[in-house]
């Protein structure tokens, strides 16, 4: 079967789905930690069959010149997250715990990375 433009060898779209349909490759976020110790940051997203195969991607896209020393990718849909309408509600218990604030703690000599 010749193949069709737009689809990769070993793709797993067939002759009556589209780019569109169920057959697309799920979402998988990136994040790169650029030394050791330094927080992971969200890099970007792409599109893999499996989790091995995010990784190895992720790395060629996100990792090219070696800029990372780490990376997780992580499926869109197990990503939870809070939406504008829950603002109010639900970061409104912070507000009253002045304790949580950075001011209020002293960082000793030495420590890096914080």
């Amino acid at each position: 079967m010749p193949q069709r433009k737009g689809q990769l060898k070993g793709s797993p779209m067939s002759k009556d789905q589209n780019h569109q349909g169920d057959s697309q490759w799920p979402i998988w976020e990136v994040f790169v930690q650029a030394k050791t110790g330094a927080p992971h940051e969200h890099a970007g997203s792409l599109h893999a069959p499996d989790a091995e195969i995010a990784l190895q991607n992720a790395r060629d896209v996100y990792s090219r010149r070696s800029e990372a020393v780490n990376i997780w990718v992580v499926e869109s849909k197990n990503i939870t997250a809070t939406t504008p309408e829950d603002n109010p509600t639900f970061f409104e218990p912070a507000a009253d715990k002045i304790y949580r604030h950075p001011q209020f703690y002293k960082i000793p000599r030495g420590v890096k990375n914080l």
